[in-house]
């Protein structure tokens, strides 16, 4: 583990989930003396100062980064270069600037709009609930997880170092990855499933109109699928718009393999059925 950095002031822009979180675990490392948060929702961040999670808050975003040492976007995708262009003029020569967000392609040319010296650093925790909002913020929620960090040839590598070495302070383990990369594999591993997950919920809604009370006839199985399917919809509108192209991509190939079990099912090959089960089932198990 890399040396625990200490942040004299972090801001904290959307005290949710994930921001309240890292914020929580943070406080708890003592890596930061005082965070302040930063939302729309005043109810929100006044449960997030009963809950111990930030020190104050304010609505006004240019005031609270003065002087802070590391500022965390925990926004919404689609808000964060924007935000970032807002903030630029306010921040301190060696301010951190990071995001948490799971679309990291069109993200990391925030690093073109900060001043030549303030650093941003793409990162990605792999960690959350289903639920969100920051009475469901845990600082052990990070612990043993994934958080990939997106450098490019223009990042900093003290910066860098700092947000690996915070990251890896909260218990999750830190990978470094290209970008483009990052968001080919999430289009695949995280995107498509969500999409998946509301579509047959979804389906089921638009079977209700016919078959009423349909719905209350799921049992575990269902349930257990279609979990992610609670998430925010906002977020998931935001990485379906900003990683689209990827997400096509990952949707053209699952069609294929819906066709492909459409056309088992209508030639009765028991067999191919059979096959197509157990080469998922393997690869479920070894998950």
């Amino acid at each position: 583990m890399s040396a625990v950095p200490h942040f004299r002031r972090m801001v904290v822009v959307g005290v949710g989930l994930i921001g309240g979180s890292l914020a929580l675990a943070c406080r708890e490392k003592g890596i930061v003396s005082e965070i302040v948060g930063v939302g729309r929702g005043e109810g929100n961040l006044r449960d997030a100062v009963a809950l111990n999670i930030i020190d104050k808050y304010t609505s006004k975003i240019e005031e609270a980064v003065k002087g802070a040492d590391i500022i965390i976007l925990a926004t919404p995708v689609k808000s964060l270069v924007r935000l970032a262009g807002e903030i630029g003029p306010y921040l301190s020569p060696g301010a951190i600037v990071t995001d948490v967000g799971s679309v990291k392609g069109s993200v990391v040319r925030i690093e073109d709009i900060l001043p030549s010296a303030v650093h941003f650093i793409g990162a990605h925790p792999i960690a959350g609930k289903e639920r969100s909002g920051v009475r469901e913020a845990s600082s052990g929620i990070f612990k043993g997880a994934k958080c990939i960090l997106t450098p490019t040839a223009k990042t900093n590598p003290e910066a860098l170092h700092a947000v690996q070495s915070m990251w890896e302070a909260t218990g999750a383990r830190v990978i470094q990855m290209d970008p483009a990369k990052h968001d080919l594999i999430f289009a695949a591993v995280s995107h498509l499933p969500h999409i998946v997950a509301y579509a047959i919920v979804n389906t089921l809604l638009d079977l209700e109109r016919t078959e009423k009370g349909v719905i209350s006839y799921s049992a575990g199985g269902f349930r257990d699928f279609t979990r992610i399917a609670a998430s925010h919809p906002e977020m998931w509108r935001d990485i379906c718009l900003m990683n689209r192209e990827n997400i096509i991509g990952m949707l053209e190939q699952f069609e294929g393999s819906i066709a492909r079990l459409k056309s088992l099912i209508q030639s009765d090959d028991a067999e191919g059925l059979y096959r197509e089960f157990e080469r998922a089932k393997q690869v479920r198990e070894k998950l």
